[in-house]
């Protein structure tokens, strides 16, 4: 099969096409910039566009199937010529139904949690030598690539993100997988750009939730309101499984779940984690292992690749990176690492730096989010405001979306190290939050 790809460099968008070239497909791409991994990855398989840019003449009318990736723009050169010759133009999520069709469809879906879910789901199907297809949204540890593609595996493990298709299909993609088994863990307003209101972005997991195969189940997060007011309030024909979070302690730093085998260890921690695990727990189970196997294979996870990220771990300084950017994922993320370390001096800084983080109109949504830390930081950077043609944001508007006075307004790098460099105290918890790189802060020479 020929497959030419426009906008191969997208993170999602170079795992599908590095997935189609081991299957054997004859694959070529395009985009206008491609940054790293994605470079790196492409052309190690030798799928690295030769030349940045648009050409119409790379599409010919020997391609089978042209995969349209979110970063093109609706007139570009290669769509209008793939279009004038009647080629079957599939988006990426598109392309991954039409793999699937034949599979039981397993989606993972939620405004917060999803990649941890799918990771914990592949590590215990991994551990027990269970072959799955699957595409994750991250980079995970072990793992060549974050698409994997055959034509024998039962199940298609997907996390369904909510985000628009492609330029022509403004769909989100969680509604063209139509999931034989779905989870939703959680519903907090996000992608402001898109759903312009919170009831515009909750409709979009109630049409999720119609979309799953009729007779099909839907494992949910019950502790969530707007969750639970959606699927008890579905009359669509499905089976519904509610979880929450399992009966867990803390002893010297170490989280102890409750299993029907006696209290165990296990690496991740948090009220937010440990509801994914559970929720995992349902996955796994109706994929064919059971809860006492899903146990001894749960143990080993050590988290999702960027998802509380141990950096530094000494007796009485401890530093964590997290993924966190979106006021449900701040909150949760503070909650975990204060509940861990209740003895800590807990130091929490968050960059803003996302279309919805800079927005006038979506900052106050942050909130009291930052209130369990003992110190809190935001940084962010008035050019980023300007290269987006965003008007400043004062710092009295960012302390009073954020509740919080005290809060600590840092614009550079050289000054947050500078700020860190300076946490003296001990025992101290340093929690680092972006999505972003903190205005490309060296971490690494920062914590030696």
């Amino acid at each position: 099969m020929r497959v030419h790809f426009i906008a191969i460099g997208g993170s999602a968008m170079h795992n599908l096409a590095l997935a189609l070239a081991n299957k054997g497909a004859t694959v070529t791409g395009s985009d206008d910039a491609i940054f790293e991994p994605s470079k790196s990855r492409l052309a190690a398989k030798g799928l690295l566009p030769e030349q940045l840019g648009w050409d119409a003449r790379r599409i010919t009318s020997e391609i089978e199937a042209v995969i349209l990736g979110m970063h093109a723009k609706e007139d570009n050169p290669e769509l209008l010529r793939a279009q004038e010759l009647g080629l079957t133009i599939y988006s990426y999520p598109e392309y991954l139904f039409a793999h699937s069709q034949d599979k039981t469809r397993v989606v993972i879906g939620g405004s917060h949690g999803k990649t941890t879910i799918t990771s914990m789901i592949l590590h215990v199907l991994g551990y027990h030598n269970r072959p799955t297809d699957y595409m994750v949204g991250a980079q995970l540890e072990g793992f060549d690539t974050m698409v994997h593609l055959t034509e024998e595996n039962e199940f298609m493990l997907m996390e369904g993100d909510e985000y628009l298709s492609s330029p022509i299909d403004r769909r989100p993609k969680f509604h063209l997988y139509a999931p034989n088994i779905a989870l939703i863990s959680g519903i907090a307003w996000d992608h402001i750009n898109v759903f312009p209101s919170f009831e515009d972005y909750q409709r979009q997991f109630s049409i999720f939730i119609d979309k799953i195969v009729p007779g099909g189940t839907l494992v949910y997060n019950e502790e969530d309101p707007q969750v639970k007011e959606l699927v008890e309030n579905s009359i669509h024909p499905i089976k519904k499984i509610p979880y929450s979070v399992p009966v867990y302690h803390i002893e010297e730093g170490v989280t102890y779940l409750e299993t029907p085998e006696g209290p165990m260890p296990v690496e991740v921690f948090g009220a937010h984690n440990l509801s994914n695990l559970e929720g995992a727990r349902w996955i796994c189970q109706l994929m064919g292992v059971d809860s006492e196997d899903f146990y001894e294979a749960i143990a080993s996870f050590k988290g999702a690749s960027k998802r509380l990220e141990l950096l530094v771990s000494r007796p009485d300084f401890i530093v964590y990176k997290d993924f966190a950017h979106a006021p449900s994922k701040v909150s949760a993320t503070m909650s975990a690492v204060r509940q861990q370390y209740p003895n800590h001096k807990l130091v929490a800084c968050l960059e803003l730096h996302t279309y919805s983080s800079l927005s006038q109109d979506f900052i106050g949504e942050y909130g009291h989010t930052l209130d369990l830390a003992d110190e809190a930081v935001v940084f962010y950077q008035p050019e980023t405001l300007a290269l987006k043609n965003r008007p400043p944001i004062p710092p009295e508007m960012v302390r009073s979306a954020f509740k919080r006075q005290d809060l600590k307004l840092i614009k550079t790098s050289g000054a947050l190290s500078t700020y860190i460099e300076g946490q003296n105290a001990r025992p101290l918890v340093l929690l680092l939050m972006s999505s972003g790189n903190y205005g490309g802060l060296d971490l690494k020479r920062v914590f030696g």
